[in-house]
């Protein structure tokens, strides 16, 4: 497909599930989107009341001296909070909540666990970039994950634009499967298996690149296996998004190399919360 049929197809993809208010479970259209292109975005997921209450959270989150508090490289500005959900209860609320559990559930086709539950802060000037990459490739190489099947479910806690570092997606990308990746531990203060920039031409020169955005609130499921990034973020403007990293039971992972806030151990099937329990 040309460029000008995938951005025709990403706009009407994105009209159709704009303003719609998420019933636990996807519809036919919302399947087929993240089956054919990799990622599903719906807007107005969590009202203004939800991610309020998450909001809150974070100035006490970024002010801990924990280790899964991890900063860009002027060691100021927060870039990832690791676990936020074992140390917060309205994360721990929103990790089980069934407008992400469900859903996930749904496109996995089974039961699900928590592999990595995050906050990316991207904050307002300092925001660093996130290199080309698949999550997979990480879950693969680090934590012996044996299948892409898992899912990351991105929830929108500020409005992503065009200036504020928003998620970069390759569609279709995840046909390809796992992409062989180098181990990058110099550009940012993360190190990511980064896939390299002949790959990626290719790739976009197939799907192109979309860019989501959206109002807070807004979220995307994404396939493992797709590959994403984002640019750094020089606006005035934070762009945090929670990621939950969901998991088929069945999919657990094999090795223990990392830290367990950031790869989970326990393979046990999420429960859900009542639904009302952010308000």
């Amino acid at each position: 497909m040309i460029k000008e049929e995938l951005l025709i197809l990403t706009s009407v993809i994105l009209g159709a599930f704009g303003a719609h208010k998420l019933n636990d479970l996807l519809n036919n259209e919302q399947i087929n989107s993240f089956k054919e292109l990799g990622y599903v975005f719906i807007e107005n997921v969590f009202d203004s009341v939800e991610v309020s209450r998450m909001n809150k959270e974070l100035p006490r989150l970024y002010s801990m001296d924990k280790e899964q508090i991890q900063r860009e490289k002027d060691g100021k500005a927060v870039r990832t909070v690791f676990a936020a959900h074992e140390l917060s209860k309205v994360f721990s609320d929103l990790s089980r909540h069934p407008r992400i559990v469900e859903p996930a559930k749904q496109l996995l086709g089974g039961d699900v666990y928590i592999h990595q539950f995050k906050v990316n802060g991207k904050e307002a000037f300092d925001g660093d970039l996130w290199q080309w990459h698949q999550d997979y490739g990480t879950w693969k190489n680090d934590d012996g994950m044996p299948e892409g099947l898992a899912l990351n479910v991105g929830l929108f806690l500020d409005d992503v634009s065009q200036f504020n570092g928003p998620l970069n997606f390759i569609p279709r990308s995840h046909r390809d499967g796992y992409i062989e990746a180098k181990h990058d531990v110099t550009t940012t203060s993360y190190p990511l298996w980064t896939i390299n920039n002949e790959t990626i031409t290719k790739l976009v020169e197939k799907g192109g690149i979309v860019a989501p955005q959206g109002k807070a609130g807004s979220m995307i499921l994404f396939d493992s296996t797709l590959v994403h990034g984002s640019p750094s973020n020089m606006s005035p403007w934070s762009r945090t998004i929670v990621y939950i990293s969901l998991n088929r039971t069945s999919n657990y992972i094999r090795k223990f190399n990392r830290p367990e806030y950031k790869a989970h151990r326990d393979f046990t099937p999420i429960t859900c919360v009542d639904d009302s329990c952010l308000r």
